[in-house]
């Protein structure tokens, strides 16, 4: 989510805003009749006739109207006139189903309620009615968005059936598919297109999309990863590890991982088998897991990779691990007693490749961290689980020195966006990303402290603010700026070596505060 701090009003005497407009336009996709170009077009003749002035446009191109959210031209639009930007009396929408198409006609009420509340009426150019809050007004007004919201529904309706009709028939519905597969594009005649890249689509509505086994190379690893599972019965774990150490490129492109082996011995698509509908979301709704007899299943639709028995064989492994989720808190540490006698160790990895073993999630899920789940049972791990537990207080620091700094530049007039996923603040042409540098030692008094910054999987050109932790980890420190362009991975330093990284201190994030200010002002702080 992105916050962006302009606190200023905007003050015009009532008759002049009255004579001011604003426009909002939304289309869902290139080929619907109401076009952004047609709505503009039946939204100037309103003002005209009406003497308006359109003094602002909110747009939402390629947008769907049964949620708010990802709707950034409504949003701001809403955002202005509740904050007092708003220069104007009125907004001007083509028709109720441009406002939006909400499942409950209540949220587009309410919306438009904001509105009028901060005293912005909102007008439905194409509408027979007029918005003028009379009985028959507010009547006709909830039909029509009674009326949005059907036809959405049964437009969902209409597409799922046809999906679940091609799924019936064979052909693949969805994107990538899974390693060793491929898919080929057939047309209205049967006839092979050609194989499709990753990425690509296919154009016409009449063709449609088969899966084949892809190149000879992937479906031998495919084969040889079912055989490394069933017949030498390694782990999921010990399977990736294999191949990450061997060097073999995961097609992905990612290294490979415990969950994309899972993922492929669990895939029916190896033995031939087309499934569809395993989960359900329409209307935009929250995605949710259907029961497997509820499922379209189309067996045998193309050819195999796998031999079925050597699948079969496969499920039969990671079933017997499902059926642990109904055993009690004694069980469960039971066998994880029973585990650590046979291994001599434990962690997640050894937990998830063991049969009839219930998997650390769900050791998790009982006792609330496998760390509580080893104490009872009077195991305790040669590694610091200090990291998880201090997750969600690290989260907080991030999240209150980023309210500090918005708020100290906000003062100034600058327009700050906050990036919380990423924990990055943009001001101006300015990235500034906030870091955790988190504490490590092996308890030897001998060697040194050890600090690390983790780059994150999204890191702007810009500055990263250090906030560097004591030694448990809980309490702040200090403080350091160093150039985002320096942080490739990760920056691992002690307080020696520390100086070869050319990273500047603070005692206060005060002082941070000023240096970033001056940096804005054209004076160089690092």
């Amino acid at each position: 989510m992105v916050n962006a701090l302009v606190p200023q009003k905007i003050c015009l005497p009532k008759a002049q805003r009255a004579r001011r407009a604003a426009q909002y336009v939304r289309m869902s996709t290139d080929y619907q009749q109401y076009s952004i170009e047609n709505q503009l077009a039946v939204i100037a003749a309103y003002a005209q006739r009406l003497e308006l002035e359109i003094v602002r446009t909110y747009r939402d191109d390629a947008k769907s109207g049964l949620h708010i959210r990802n709707r950034k031209g409504l949003l701001d639009l809403i955002d202005d006139v509740q904050c007092g930007r708003a220069d104007f009396g009125s907004i001007l929408v083509f028709d109720v189903s441009r406002w939006g198409r909400f499942q409950d006609v209540d949220e587009s009420a309410y919306y438009e309620f904001l509105c009028k509340r901060n005293g912005v009426r909102v007008e439905y150019c194409a509408e027979l009615f007029k918005n003028d809050g009379t009985f028959v007004s507010s009547i006709a007004k909830n039909l029509k968005r009674g009326m949005a919201a059907e036809w959405s529904r049964e437009r969902s309706e209409k597409v799922y059936a046809g999906a679940c009709h091609v799924a019936r028939l064979g052909f693949r519905l969805g994107g990538r598919p899974g390693i060793g597969l491929r898919r080929e594009l057939i047309d209205a005649s049967g006839r092979s297109r050609g194989i499709m890249q990753n990425g690509e689509r296919k154009f016409l509505q009449t063709d449609r999309v088969m899966l084949r086994p892809g190149p000879p190379e992937e479906v031998e690893l495919v084969r040889s990863i079912f055989r490394q599972f069933v017949v030498d019965q390694r782990g999921e774990t010990k399977i990736a590890r294999r191949l990450n150490d061997a060097g073999i490129k995961c097609p992905t492109g990612r290294p490979w991982s415990q969950g994309v082996i899972r993922y492929m011995l669990a895939n029916e698509n190896y033995i031939g088998n087309l499934l569809y509908d395993r989960h359900t979301c329409r209307l935009r709704e929250y995605n949710k897991p259907n029961p497997p007899e509820q499922w379209i299943r189309n067996v045998g639709a193309f050819e195999s990779v796998i031999n079925p028995e050597l699948f079969a064989k496969a499920r039969a492994i990671i079933s017997t691990r499902k059926s642990t989720k109904g055993l009690s808190n004694e069980e469960m540490l039971k066998r994880l007693r029973i585990l650590l006698k046979k291994k001599g160790r434990l962690s997640r990895d050894i937990i998830s490749d063991a049969p009839g073993v219930p998997s650390p999630g769900l050791y998790q899920f009982r006792f609330g961290s496998l760390r509580n789940a080893y104490r009872l049972i009077g195991y305790e791990s040669r590694w610091n689980c200090e990291y998880i537990e201090t997750r969600n207080d690290r989260h907080a620091k991030i999240q209150d020195h980023a309210l500090r700094l918005a708020t100290a530049l906000a003062a100034l007039g600058e327009d700050i966006k906050f990036d919380q996923v990423h924990q990055t603040l943009q001001v101006r042409a300015l990235a500034v990303s906030l870091r955790i540098a988190r504490s490590s030692h092996d308890g030897n008094e001998k060697h040194s402290e050890t600090w690390t910054v983790e780059r994150g999987q999204h890191l702007p050109p810009g500055l990263i603010v250090g906030i560097r932790l004591d030694r448990s980890n809980r309490t702040v420190r200090d403080y350091f700026l160093i150039p985002a362009s320096k942080l490739v991975v990760r920056l691992r330093f002690t307080e020696i070596g520390a100086k070869r990284f050319g990273l500047r201190w603070f005692n206060s994030f005060d002082r941070v505060i000023q240096a970033i200010k001056r940096r804005l002002e054209g004076r160089v702080v690092t």
